[in-house]
């Protein structure tokens, strides 16, 4: 019996060497070696007998099956190897690469219009002693209207349109929610602007849009005046816009501002003259300001005898208009690649 088996063995060893020597792809390897050491294989098969060899005589036996099942593995890793640099070189000789063609041109890209201008608005703030603050889109109504002098049922909140999820959370219509955060942790004197994505049910045409960009500024310290703010307003203008831009502020109302007032500058369009754009007005409104309601400090603890402050805020897509000649709001929106790479 051990004859026998160990005749097995060397019989396996033999026709695994002339198999081994014969294949061509590695499918085949893969079959050859399941077919050999397999559960089911030739050397599982002729091991399954050695239960029927006496105890003393299995060690040499299971000795003999060992260095053959390791002379088949050997030749099999062998073999895969051998495959793998033919089927390589066999790909390289199928494929053609030139080396010397050049290599595909990617696209650049740039900053959006509405990108360009924020930086410079709050480059020339900071140059002017603001910091810059941010605060959550999805807001409270207590910060987007209750704590603006802007509570349930007055009539200023039919004007804003507002996207509601609950009826204390909404999309905020404006970051003069922002200012009453910054007033609730730092206390005066304070310079701050709030750029951010405002959002109000609106008709979308060449100059709204259900969302836009809002650049909100708070100012509050001893002695402030209304002339403050008008001397910041036309500074701001004058560096954006060159030192010939002309601007306008007309008498105007917002519950969180006592004095208010409209902003406007002077229509690119027709250069103050009236043309369909501005509405035969020769002016474009970019925004609201005013001296903060005294209610508003109030509510934030601030003392209104020894402080007073301003507020401004500004639509930074009509600014955008204004900077690059563009007459519909809606191209800063679409994403057209021609628009973009024209600017």
């Amino acid at each position: 019996m051990e004859l026998n088996i160990k005749e097995q063995l060397e019989q396996i060893r033999a026709t695994a060497k002339d198999r081994l020597a014969q294949i061509g792809s590695s499918e085949e390897l893969e079959n050859l070696k399941v077919k050999l050491l397999g559960k089911k294989g030739e050397l599982t098969n002729v091991l399954s007998q050695m239960g029927k060899l006496p105890p003393d005589m299995r060690p040499a036996v299971g000795q003999a099956a060992n260095e053959v099942r390791a002379f088949i593995e050997e030749r099999i890793k062998t073999a895969k190897q051998q495959l793998e640099e033919r089927e390589l070189l066999r790909k390289l000789e199928n494929e053609k690469l030139d080396v010397t063609l050049p290599g595909k041109a990617h696209r650049a890209g740039k900053k959006h219009p509405c990108s360009v201008v924020l930086d410079e608005v709050k480059d020339a703030f900071i140059s002017m002693g603001f910091t810059v603050a941010s605060g959550p889109e999805v807001e409270y109504d207590y910060y987007n209207f209750e704590a603006l002098n802007i509570p349930k049922y007055h009539p200023a909140r039919d004007t804003q349109d507002t996207f509601y999820f609950t009826d204390d959370i909404l999309l905020r219509t404006q970051t003069s929610s922002v200012q009453i955060r910054t007033m609730e942790k730092i206390k005066p004197p304070i310079r701050v602007i709030a750029p951010g994505r405002v959002y109000r049910i609106d008709e979308v045409d060449a100059t709204h849009s259900p969302i836009f960009h809002q650049i909100e500024g708070l100012v509050v310290d001893k002695g402030i005046t209304m002339s403050h703010l008008k001397g910041s307003l036309d500074i701001i203008a004058k560096k954006l816009f060159g030192e010939n831009i002309k601007t306008r502020i007309r008498p105007d109302y917002f519950p969180f501002t006592e004095p208010s007032a409209e902003i406007s500058i002077s229509c690119f369009k027709c250069g103050g003259e009236g043309c369909k754009f501005c509405k035969g007005e020769g002016w474009i409104e970019i925004g609201g300001a005013g001296m903060v309601n005294p209610k508003v400090l109030e509510l934030l603890g601030i003392d209104t005898n020894e402080y007073s402050g301003f507020a401004f805020g500004m639509g930074l897509e009509r600014l955008v208009l204004r900077r690059y000649n563009i007459d519909d709001i809606r191209m800063l929106f679409e994403n057209d690649v021609r628009f973009l790479e024209s600017l």
